[in-house]
């Protein structure tokens, strides 16, 4: 009897990608409506190019420039804009907190009631009956891979925590993933959203969640951002490099969506929340001591798992030397970490009187279930203090 695979798998309507795809967006918009509403980030020069396509279509369009994290209040604020312009469609382009904030508002504009009623842990947690309006997302940095994920993360201000907007239908309509639009990010941003992507490939590959189809996914985005990343901090302009980085957070974002994460975007969520840290940072901070403390939890607990294998797998091919133990992995991480001059925990003025808190929020995130074991809150502390 062959291998017995079985798995259930959702992604975006359509996926556009390479080099230049932004020239498509032409024939992409044509028929979704007559008047558009575009969200972007200030810092995308490509949004001329956009603005331009829509008035040689004769597409009428109103503009949001949006600003950090997508918050309760920005979220508000932008569907109402784009509910009184009686827009047919949404278009995002930014990297991925302008990506969520289009999500969360193409399903606000079709949908009744209140932002909190459709989100989790301090929301209703509400289903979304209605399809959303038509939205194309265009990242213009190669870290979250929200064009193909289907939660938005929006920051609560009150609470200062940040939390998911979560359902199937949140997928974008199409993702237009161009890399040649990641060349004008600066290194010290390109290092903090690679580190996202790269762990965004390894954490769905030790998933409890993951599936074969996601492994495939994992091994490629692993070894091309071990090829890849400190390349492209280094030399911004390596068409190779931007591609390759572009192709590992689009993976990323194909893993997460179909077999979660785990602890180190357990605890991404709330620090973030808590503390001005910038997510892909927080997540290179905690990458190597998650490692090290779930491999030992799983020799110590469940030792039998197959998820530690999956660990010295991941050091083999970040390595490249078939002989690679997971210390080695670990410490390579953690060279490249400091190659990319990405600061520890502690220069966001995180310290221990506030773990405990911490903890507590992240043992709530949907991230954190997906981890290969159930960490005990001293194994969460002990992260906590070897990443700061």
């Amino acid at each position: 009897m062959g291998l017995e695979i079985q798995f259930d798998f959702s992604t975006t309507q359509r996926i556009i990608f390479g080099w230049g795809a932004l020239d498509k967006l032409p024939s992409i918009i044509s028929k979704f409506g007559t008047r558009a509403f575009l969200i972007y980030s200030k810092s995308v020069p490509a949004v001329t190019k956009i603005e331009n396509i829509f008035n040689e279509l004769q597409i009428k369009w109103h503009a949001f420039t949006a600003y950090g994290e997508p918050t309760d209040k920005v979220i508000n604020q932008v569907t109402a804009e784009a509910r009184d312009y009686n827009c047919d469609f949404v278009v995002s382009i930014g990297g991925g907190s302008v990506i969520d904030t289009g999500k969360a508002v193409s399903a606000l504009l079709t949908n009744e009631g209140d932002l909190l009623d459709y989100l989790e842990v301090v929301g209703k947690g509400m289903p979304i009956k209605n399809l959303p309006k038509p939205y194309i997302a265009i990242p213009a940095t190669a870290g979250t891979g929200s064009e193909v994920t289907r939660n938005a993360v929006i920051k609560i201000t009150n609470k200062k925590v940040k939390v998911s907007m979560r359902n199937p239908w949140l997928l974008p309509s199409v993702a237009l993933v161009d890399p040649q639009l990641t060349v004008s990010v600066p290194p010290k941003i390109t290092a903090s959203t690679g580190m996202d992507a790269f762990t965004q490939v390894i954490e769905p590959y030790v998933s409890r969640f993951s599936n074969q189809l996601v492994d495939l996914y994992c091994k490629e985005g692993i070894e091309k951002a071990a090829k890849s990343l400190l390349k492209a901090y280094e030399y911004g302009d390596n068409q190779e490099a931007r591609t390759n980085m572009a192709w590992v957070s689009l993976l990323g974002g194909l893993s997460l969506a179909n077999a979660k994460l785990g602890a180190v975007h357990g605890f991404a969520g709330p620090i973030g929340g808590m503390f001005k840290a910038p997510h892909g940072t927080i997540c290179a901070s905690l990458l190597p001591s998650v490692i090290e403390v779930n491999v030992r939890a799983l020799r110590e607990r469940e030792p039998q798992n197959q998820k530690v294998a999956r660990f010295e797998e991941i050091a083999k091919i970040i390595t490249q030397d078939s002989h690679a133990k997971i210390r080695d992995g670990i410490e390579w991480i953690k060279k490249l970490k400091d190659k990319l001059h990405i600061p520890q925990l502690l220069e966001f003025n995180i310290h221990k009187r506030d773990f405990s808190e911490i903890i507590s929020k992240s043992k709530r995130s949907s991230s954190m279930k997906g981890n290969p074991i159930t960490l005990t809150d001293g194994e969460l502390w002990e992260i906590l203090e070897m990443a700061l």
